[in-house]
């Protein structure tokens, strides 16, 4: 079987990076990254682009606005906005419309779907809630501080819409180590809701969604990680010569390619198996690439940190962006630790 991308999916990517490198410079990024207005670092010139691409459904049916593609092509987009790391709540937006898409209602899907499709309304997901107070209760929700709609797990399995301007609803923000991608608190105090009638038959489905969006933007962080470390190496002179030259960093350079570039294969093939296998098979993929992706991402942007010396530690390079990228990308949705456990008992080890 060929598992190539066809020459339309590696157009597709090739679109999405030559609108970033556009849009999306050193500078741009950074300023950003460093944002404390009441933007927090969200460009809507950005984000409307990337809608104008047509990315945000791009996995959907045609009879819901999508284009009837799969989830490899979004998984795509997932890792060149990783490899970019584009500031923007592409992951959460993007589960909230599929979970609209598989599990709300018609009148839910005619409300909703067009305005998120084409990026006037923003979504943000969350799936674990926690008490918070009498009456009232919590979510930790990436993208939040941008958002105008909640797709928000509940006890028992159920999931429902919460839009942000409804009575009993607040967001603070929460800071935290990835600001490419803001937390904010959601907090629920008798505010209504409305349950999504499907969710209990694909809330397996979108948590395997999530994991294979948050290993193929590790995948391309991973890889942005490698390109930033050698372009360094060449251009950093020690002793009169670049650092590339020293069998030391030669070596760092070989092991971070040799165990970056194998990777690729498979959170494309947990995507595949999402749309193609078996529902045991296609969970215990997306369990392991997000364990081994999300794992192989740290490690790579530590070494990414380490050639570039006393410079990798400096706020003005983009290095400590892309590693806290990366922690976020390990610890959302469940550990490596925890996943390569759901693998071990999907494969009944």
């Amino acid at each position: 079987m060929n598992f190539l991308l066809s020459s339309e999916q590696h157009e597709m990517q090739r679109a999405v990076e030559r609108y970033l490198d556009e849009s999306l410079d050193t500078v741009a990024l950074h300023k950003l990254f460093d944002d404390e207005s009441e933007h927090f670092g969200h460009d809507a010139k950005l984000w409307s682009g990337l809608a104008e691409l047509g990315v945000f459904g791009i996995n959907l049916p045609e009879e819901h606005g999508g284009l009837g593609l799969e989830m490899i092509d979004l998984a795509l987009i997932a890792e060149t906005l990783g490899s970019r790391a584009a500031p923007v709540p592409f992951i959460g937006h993007v589960l909230a419309t599929l979970a609209i898409a598989w599990a709300g209602s018609d009148a839910q899907r005619t409300r909703w779907l067009p305005a998120l499709l084409d990026g006037s309304v923003i979504a943000a997901a969350g799936f674990t809630a926690n008490e918070g107070g009498q009456n009232a209760m919590s979510w930790t929700v990436p993208g939040a501080p941008h958002a105008q709609l909640f797709v928000l797990g509940l006890q028992g399995g159920e999931v429902a819409l919460v839009e942000r301007d409804a009575h009993g609803v607040s967001v603070a923000s929460r800071a935290s180590t990835d600001r490419t991608r803001r937390l904010g608190i959601v907090t629920l105090d008798k505010a209504p809701l409305e349950p999504l009638p499907g969710a209990a038959a694909h809330a397996d489905r979108l948590r395997d969604a999530a994991l294979i969006l948050l290993a193929a933007d590790a995948f391309g962080g991973a890889t942005r990680c490698h390109e930033m470390a050698v372009a360094y190496a060449k251009e950093r002179e020690q002793f009169g010569q670049p650092i590339g030259k020293f069998q030391a960093v030669k070596h760092q350079l070989a092991d971070m390619v040799v165990a970056v570039e194998p990777a690729r294969g498979l959170h494309w093939y947990a995507a595949h198996a999402f749309d193609h296998r078996e529902r045991d098979e296609a969970a215990h993929m997306a369990a392991l690439a997000k364990a081994h992706l999300s794992d192989l991402y740290v490690s790579t942007a530590r070494r990414c940190v380490e050639i570039h010396g006393g410079m990798g530690y400096t706020w003005e390079l983009d290095v400590h962006i892309f590693l806290r990228r990366a922690m976020f990308d390990h610890a959302w949705m469940g550990s490596p630790v925890y996943h390569r456990a759901r693998a071990a008992a999907l494969a009944g080890w």
